[in-house]
């Protein structure tokens, strides 16, 4: 049986639980970003005083972890030791793919990649936490390292 596509209900639910999670410790504003498997955007919060381009870098933390098939945080370990690699990477995607913590893979119950979610707005390990507690509210599980089976 195939999995079925995220929800609009479901990214919103995502993202209220990532801000929640947010509020509750005392973050720096954020945005969150949901995409599909296809990269498309489902939606997107940005909250009061977040900067400008944090939308931009949530959505690049999603992004790049579909373009990849792992999260965000296996991304910044990977340019880290590929600089050569990653620099090629950014140039194919035309500066799309972010390396930092914060861009999650969204996984079904049959191990396939529904969509990822993207934060920005305060350390990636905290923005990383917020997507995990999103995707966690809608009963999914949260990879934001490489993927597994």
């Amino acid at each position: 049986m195939r999995t079925p596509p995220l929800t609009l209900a479901q990214a919103c639910t995502i993202i209220d639980a990532a801000l929640a999670h947010a509020r509750r410790d005392g973050l720096a504003p954020l945005v969150v970003v949901v995409l599909d498997a296809g990269g498309h955007l489902i939606a997107c919060k940005r909250e009061d005083g977040a900067g400008f381009a944090r939308l931009d870098l949530a959505h690049g933390k999603a992004w790049g972890a579909l373009g990849m098939g792992f999260g965000s945080r296996e991304l910044a370990e990977r340019a880290e030791q590929f600089p050569t690699f990653f620099a090629a990477l950014a140039t194919t995607s035309r500066g799309r793919m972010v390396p930092s913590p914060g861009g999650v893979l969204i996984v079904a119950a049959d191990q396939s990649c529904v969509g990822a979610v993207g934060v920005s707005g305060d350390a990636g390990d905290h923005d990383e936490a917020c997507a995990i507690t999103g995707i966690e509210a809608i009963g999914l599980r949260a990879s934001p390292g490489v993927l597994e089976g």
